[in-house]
């Protein structure tokens, strides 16, 4: 019975014809061809007027905070529910994140409790589009107007996801992407900072670059202290044969989570990620989320899906539940929710006949605890 992992990328001739040609002749004075080849493909789109390939999401962060002026003794408000990678910035930068519980529908930051949260010292609010799933980003950016605050958009999950006609990661006051492996697209590590305001984009800009500013004509004189966050010109070249590919890819995951809507929509005690009007899903990673009642958990999910040789990952655990932060047991979604909630394979080759094995596995589970 063949392996039925929960993602990885989809590689054609395409990318391995874009890598090689990078490899062979993309140095010296090429050694940024394929680099601004992607970061203007993502501009457009995006429909942001700027953008910046970074080595990771998470430098894309930690470089749009920093040049935001957050450090240390300030605070960032963020969901409780998150990979680590959106608060190791934080922390990086000396300031704390402040953990606030998330909707039970979408899983994102409950915009009620992030203002809740604000203080004198509260510099942003993360919006983490989590598995693709949306923020509410009208009530957020209502709050970050009302009080002077800057909405940062994680839309790391959140390649095709679209809010009321606008791109997941282009509303706030900046945007971060991943292209890791497991993501819609990939450069195999990499990330994206994307932002519509130019002096941010300086500012990041010289960042990225070891603090060297764009009209500095000294050779080696950097104006001030920054980071080394940039993507080489051979993962550029692999994101700019996924950019040529990029409706087709969004398209795939979301053939792939409508079918497994359909096949689980009828089993009693599930919900799946939302899709509320107005909001179109890029569909990262299809979950699935029993109801307590069922009794159904992880582990008995896990230990199904492990007989059937098939991949089952864990709902993120809520980040204030880890050793390095202080629990914040009030936040009840973010702690009740991990519990029996599991992320389905949907890489983009799964065949029709792996989706229906997966599926099967889910009715047997829930078949079980209601027979």
């Amino acid at each position: 019975m063949s392996r039925i992992y929960y993602t990885k990328p989809s590689i054609t001739e395409l990318e391995v014809r874009y890598a090689t040609d990078a490899a062979a002749n993309g140095w010296g004075d090429q050694c940024y061809q394929y680099i601004q080849r992607f970061e203007k493909a993502f501009e457009k789109h995006l429909d942001v007027k700027h953008a910046i390939a970074t080595s990771s999401c998470t430098g894309a962060l930690h470089m749009g905070m920093a040049a935001l002026g957050i450090g240390p003794g300030d605070e960032v408000i963020m969901a409780d529910t998150n990979w680590i990678a959106t608060a190791s910035p934080i922390v990086n930068l000396g300031a704390k994140p402040v953990f606030v519980d998330i909707l039970p529908d979408s899983w994102c930051i409950d915009p009620t409790k992030a203002e809740a949260a604000i203080t004198p010292r509260t510099k942003a609010i993360v919006a983490v589009h989590l598995y693709g799933n949306l923020c509410d980003m009208d009530a957020l950016l209502a709050i970050g107007e009302r009080h002077g605050i800057p909405i940062i958009e994680d839309a790391a999950e959140a390649i095709g996801s679209e809010y009321h006609g606008k791109l997941a990661g282009s509303m706030g006051r900046f945007g971060a992407f991943s292209f890791h492996g497991t993501k819609t697209l990939t450069t195999g590590e990499g990330g994206m900072f994307v932002t519509s305001d130019s002096e941010l984009y300086e500012h990041v800009l010289a960042l990225s670059n070891h603090g060297r500013m764009r009209g500095q004509t000294k050779q080696f004189w950097p104006d001030m202290v920054g980071f080394k966050y940039k993507m080489s010109n051979i993962q550029a070249a692999i994101g700019c044969a996924q950019m040529e590919r990029i409706h087709d890819l969004i398209a795939r995951k979301r053939q792939i989570f409508e079918t497994y809507r359909q096949q689980i929509s009828s089993i009693p005690g599930i919900r799946m990620n939302p899709e509320p009007e107005g909001t179109i899903n890029g569909a990262w990673m299809p979950t699935i989320v029993f109801e307590p009642e069922t009794g159904i958990t992880w582990e008995i999910l896990q230990a199904a899906f492990a007989k059937e040789n098939a991949d089952a990952r864990v709902f993120f655990w809520p980040l204030s539940g880890l050793s390095m932060f202080e629990p914040v047991h009030e936040n009840v979604h973010s702690w009740s929710i991990p519990v029996s909630a599991i992320n389905l394979p949907s890489y983009h080759d799964i065949t029709e006949s792996e989706l229906d094995r997966i599926c099967n596995v889910i009715r047997r589970v829930a078949g079980k605890k209601h027979g």
